[in-house]
Protein backbone atom coordinates (compact mmCIF):
# COMPACT_ATOMS: atom_id res chain seq x y z
CA UNK A 1 0.00 0.00 0.00
CA UNK A 2 1.25 3.25 -0.99
CA UNK A 3 2.08 5.41 2.03
CA UNK A 4 -0.02 8.33 1.99
CA UNK A 5 0.17 10.80 4.57
CA UNK A 6 -2.77 12.88 4.76
CA UNK A 7 -5.37 9.42 4.50
CA UNK A 8 -3.18 8.13 7.53
CA UNK A 9 -3.70 11.48 9.97
CA UNK A 10 -7.66 11.05 8.90
CA UNK A 11 -8.20 7.45 9.82
CA UNK A 12 -5.60 8.60 13.38
CA UNK A 13 -8.46 11.26 13.62
CA UNK A 14 -11.93 9.38 13.03
CA UNK A 15 -10.18 6.66 15.40
CA UNK A 16 -9.90 8.83 18.77
CA UNK A 17 -12.17 11.30 20.27
CA UNK A 18 -9.58 12.55 21.84
CA UNK A 19 -6.73 15.22 21.01
CA UNK A 20 -4.46 13.93 18.71
CA UNK A 21 -1.27 15.62 19.51
CA UNK A 22 1.91 15.88 16.90
CA UNK A 23 4.01 13.81 19.73
CA UNK A 24 1.17 10.89 19.57
CA UNK A 25 1.25 11.49 15.53
CA UNK A 26 4.90 10.17 15.57
CA UNK A 27 4.83 7.85 17.95
CA UNK A 28 2.53 5.62 15.69
CA UNK A 29 5.24 6.17 12.86
CA UNK A 30 7.71 4.74 15.22
CA UNK A 31 6.05 2.34 16.38
CA UNK A 32 5.33 1.07 12.68
CA UNK A 33 9.13 0.40 12.18
CA UNK A 34 9.85 -1.19 15.10
CA UNK A 35 6.87 -3.55 14.65
CA UNK A 36 8.59 -3.91 10.87
CA UNK A 37 12.19 -4.57 12.01
CA UNK A 38 10.79 -7.56 14.19
CA UNK A 39 8.61 -8.69 11.53
CA UNK A 40 11.98 -8.51 9.33
CA UNK A 41 13.85 -10.75 11.55
CA UNK A 42 11.78 -13.49 12.40
CA UNK A 43 10.79 -13.54 8.42
CA UNK A 44 14.78 -13.74 7.44
CA UNK A 45 14.53 -17.50 6.22
CA UNK A 46 11.27 -16.00 3.78
CA UNK A 47 11.80 -15.60 -0.12
CA UNK A 48 14.01 -13.12 -1.33
CA UNK A 49 11.55 -11.63 -3.58
CA UNK A 50 8.78 -11.70 -1.11
CA UNK A 51 10.67 -9.41 1.39
CA UNK A 52 11.76 -7.50 -1.50
CA UNK A 53 7.95 -6.22 -1.79
CA UNK A 54 7.89 -5.96 2.12
CA UNK A 55 10.83 -3.63 2.68
CA UNK A 56 9.97 -1.41 -1.01
CA UNK A 57 6.53 -1.28 1.12
CA UNK A 58 8.28 0.07 4.56
CA UNK A 59 10.33 2.27 2.58
CA UNK A 60 7.80 4.44 1.22
CA UNK A 61 7.25 5.31 5.18
CA UNK A 62 9.72 8.36 6.66
CA UNK A 63 12.09 7.15 9.88
CA UNK A 64 10.66 10.58 11.14
CA UNK A 65 7.74 13.01 10.74
CA UNK A 66 8.49 16.30 11.23
CA UNK A 67 6.02 18.93 12.87
CA UNK A 68 5.74 21.10 10.02
CA UNK A 69 4.98 18.05 7.64
CA UNK A 70 2.30 17.00 10.17
CA UNK A 71 0.51 20.49 10.37
CA UNK A 72 0.84 21.07 6.52
CA UNK A 73 -0.68 17.87 5.65
CA UNK A 74 -3.35 18.96 8.43
CA UNK A 75 -3.70 22.43 6.62
CA UNK A 76 -3.97 20.81 3.24
CA UNK A 77 -6.72 18.82 4.77
CA UNK A 78 -8.84 21.44 6.47
CA UNK A 79 -8.71 22.95 3.10
CA UNK A 80 -10.36 20.27 1.47
CA UNK A 81 -12.53 19.53 3.90
CA UNK A 82 -13.94 23.57 3.85
CA UNK A 83 -13.96 23.48 0.12
CA UNK A 84 -15.81 20.09 -0.38
CA UNK A 85 -18.60 21.18 2.18
CA UNK A 86 -17.65 17.98 4.54
CA UNK A 87 -19.97 17.75 7.84
CA UNK A 88 -16.66 17.46 9.60
CA UNK A 89 -14.00 20.23 10.37
CA UNK A 90 -10.35 19.61 11.97
CA UNK A 91 -9.83 21.51 15.03
CA UNK A 92 -6.45 22.31 16.22
CA UNK A 93 -5.84 23.47 19.67
CA UNK A 94 -2.92 23.56 22.10
CA UNK A 95 -3.56 20.00 22.98
CA UNK A 96 -3.16 18.65 19.34
CA UNK A 97 -5.69 17.86 16.67
CA UNK A 98 -9.32 16.81 16.75
CA UNK A 99 -12.04 15.70 14.31
CA UNK A 100 -15.71 17.89 14.93
CA UNK A 101 -18.65 18.28 13.75
CA UNK A 102 -18.82 21.17 11.32
CA UNK A 103 -21.37 24.08 12.44
CA UNK A 104 -23.81 23.53 9.92
CA UNK A 105 -24.66 20.28 10.81
CA UNK A 106 -24.49 20.55 14.57
CA UNK A 107 -27.94 20.93 15.64
CA UNK A 108 -28.88 17.20 14.25
CA UNK A 109 -26.06 16.01 16.31
CA UNK A 110 -27.99 17.70 19.03
CA UNK A 111 -31.28 16.41 18.46
CA UNK A 112 -29.55 13.20 18.35
CA UNK A 113 -28.93 13.46 21.83
CA UNK A 114 -31.53 15.22 23.38
CA UNK A 115 -29.11 18.04 24.41
CA UNK A 116 -30.45 21.82 24.98
CA UNK A 117 -29.38 24.43 22.85
CA UNK A 118 -25.87 26.70 23.63
CA UNK A 119 -26.34 29.54 25.14
CA UNK A 120 -24.27 31.88 23.96
CA UNK A 121 -22.32 34.54 25.80
CA UNK A 122 -23.68 37.56 26.95
CA UNK A 123 -21.76 40.90 25.55
CA UNK A 124 -21.17 41.81 29.06
CA UNK A 125 -19.05 38.23 29.33
CA UNK A 126 -17.28 38.65 25.84
CA UNK A 127 -16.22 41.95 27.26
CA UNK A 128 -14.57 40.86 30.17
CA UNK A 129 -13.50 37.32 28.59
CA UNK A 130 -11.65 39.87 26.04
CA UNK A 131 -10.18 42.11 28.74
CA UNK A 132 -9.15 38.60 30.38
CA UNK A 133 -7.61 37.34 27.56
CA UNK A 134 -5.63 40.62 26.36
CA UNK A 135 -4.21 41.53 29.80
CA UNK A 136 -3.72 38.08 32.13
CA UNK A 137 -3.19 37.82 34.46
CA UNK A 138 -5.84 40.55 35.79
CA UNK A 139 -7.58 41.40 38.76
CA UNK A 140 -11.11 42.20 39.38
CA UNK A 141 -10.76 45.44 39.82
CA UNK A 142 -8.75 46.19 36.72
CA UNK A 143 -12.11 44.57 35.08
CA UNK A 144 -14.09 47.13 36.21
CA UNK A 145 -11.82 50.00 35.63
CA UNK A 146 -11.91 49.39 32.11
CA UNK A 147 -15.48 48.27 31.63
CA UNK A 148 -16.80 50.91 34.48
CA UNK A 149 -19.34 48.46 35.50
CA UNK A 150 -19.24 45.15 38.23
CA UNK A 151 -17.79 42.71 36.62
CA UNK A 152 -18.65 39.51 39.43
CA UNK A 153 -21.61 38.11 37.31
CA UNK A 154 -19.60 38.05 34.24
CA UNK A 155 -16.60 36.84 35.85
CA UNK A 156 -18.72 33.73 37.75
CA UNK A 157 -20.21 32.91 34.37
CA UNK A 158 -17.16 32.55 32.73
CA UNK A 159 -15.26 30.54 35.28
CA UNK A 160 -18.56 28.29 35.48
CA UNK A 161 -17.41 27.49 31.55
CA UNK A 162 -13.95 27.16 32.41
CA UNK A 163 -13.29 29.92 29.74
CA UNK A 164 -10.79 31.41 32.73
CA UNK A 165 -9.03 30.54 35.49
CA UNK A 166 -8.05 32.09 38.41
CA UNK A 167 -4.17 31.92 38.02
CA UNK A 168 -2.87 33.75 41.45
CA UNK A 169 -3.04 36.51 43.69
CA UNK A 170 -1.34 40.42 42.57
CA UNK A 171 0.99 41.64 44.54
CA UNK A 172 -1.41 44.50 45.78
CA UNK A 173 -2.57 45.91 49.00
CA UNK A 174 -5.41 42.98 50.13
CA UNK A 175 -3.73 40.18 47.67
CA UNK A 176 -6.54 40.12 45.07
CA UNK A 177 -6.91 37.58 43.00
CA UNK A 178 -5.54 37.24 39.58
CA UNK A 179 -7.51 35.74 36.18
CA UNK A 180 -6.09 34.10 33.12
CA UNK A 181 -7.61 31.91 30.24
CA UNK A 182 -7.98 28.11 30.07
CA UNK A 183 -7.03 25.67 27.08
CA UNK A 184 -10.99 25.58 26.92
CA UNK A 185 -10.89 29.42 25.96
CA UNK A 186 -7.77 28.19 23.19
CA UNK A 187 -10.48 25.53 22.04
CA UNK A 188 -13.33 28.39 22.09
CA UNK A 189 -11.64 30.30 19.58
CA UNK A 190 -9.69 28.05 17.58
CA UNK A 191 -5.96 28.78 18.68
CA UNK A 192 -3.05 27.16 19.66
CA UNK A 193 -1.48 29.64 22.22
CA UNK A 194 -2.76 33.20 23.76
CA UNK A 195 0.14 34.77 20.99
CA UNK A 196 -2.17 33.90 18.08
CA UNK A 197 -4.77 36.58 19.30
CA UNK A 198 -4.76 39.10 16.96
CA UNK A 199 -3.04 42.48 18.01
CA UNK A 200 -5.50 45.52 19.27
CA UNK A 201 -4.32 48.58 17.91
CA UNK A 202 -7.17 50.29 19.73
CA UNK A 203 -5.16 51.27 22.51
CA UNK A 204 -1.91 49.90 23.88
CA UNK A 205 -0.90 48.15 27.29
CA UNK A 206 0.94 51.38 28.32
CA UNK A 207 -2.26 53.41 27.05
CA UNK A 208 -4.48 50.76 29.28
CA UNK A 209 -2.45 50.46 32.37
CA UNK A 210 -2.21 54.48 32.78
CA UNK A 211 -6.13 54.54 31.99
CA UNK A 212 -6.61 51.60 34.49
CA UNK A 213 -4.23 53.82 37.16
CA UNK A 214 -6.18 56.63 36.56
CA UNK A 215 -9.72 55.46 37.33
CA UNK A 216 -7.96 53.66 40.71
CA UNK A 217 -7.24 56.79 41.91
CA UNK A 218 -9.45 59.54 40.70
CA UNK A 219 -9.01 63.08 40.18
CA UNK A 220 -10.50 65.22 43.19
CA UNK A 221 -12.52 68.04 40.77
CA UNK A 222 -12.28 71.37 41.50
CA UNK A 223 -14.42 74.19 40.83
CA UNK A 224 -12.30 75.50 38.51
CA UNK A 225 -12.20 72.45 36.54
CA UNK A 226 -15.98 72.94 35.39
CA UNK A 227 -15.50 77.31 34.53
CA UNK A 228 -16.68 78.03 38.34
CA UNK A 229 -14.59 80.40 40.61
CA UNK A 230 -12.07 78.53 43.08
CA UNK A 231 -12.64 77.89 46.62
CA UNK A 232 -10.53 80.74 47.39
CA UNK A 233 -11.63 83.51 44.98
CA UNK A 234 -15.89 82.25 46.38
CA UNK A 235 -15.00 83.16 49.98
CA UNK A 236 -13.80 86.52 48.74
CA UNK A 237 -16.77 87.11 46.97
CA UNK A 238 -18.94 86.16 49.60
CA UNK A 239 -17.03 88.35 52.06
CA UNK A 240 -16.79 91.54 49.99
CA UNK A 241 -20.93 90.88 49.19
CA UNK A 242 -21.21 90.76 53.23
CA UNK A 243 -18.84 94.10 53.56
CA UNK A 244 -20.64 95.91 50.99
CA UNK A 245 -24.18 94.29 52.17
CA UNK A 246 -26.25 97.47 54.09
CA UNK A 247 -26.72 96.06 58.20
CA UNK A 248 -30.50 95.10 59.00
CA UNK A 249 -32.53 98.20 60.21
CA UNK A 250 -31.81 98.09 64.01
CA UNK A 251 -34.96 98.23 66.48
CA UNK A 252 -35.68 101.19 68.32
CA UNK A 253 -37.77 102.65 70.79
CA UNK A 254 -40.67 105.15 69.78
CA UNK A 255 -40.77 107.49 72.44
CA UNK A 256 -43.71 109.62 73.12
Amino acid sequence: MEFNLKKILKALLFSTSEWLSIKDIQAVITRYHEENDKTREQNEGAESGEQGVIDEIIAQVPTLLTATQIREAIDAMSGEFEESGEVCKIMQGPNGFKLSVSPDYADWVRLLRNDPRPQKLTQAALETLAIIAYRQPVTRAEIEAIRGVNADSAIARLSDKELIQITGRADLPGRPLQYGTTSAFLEFIGATSIEELPASDVLSPNQISEWIRRASNPKEIKNEDVGLASENEGAEIANLHTENSEPPPENREISE
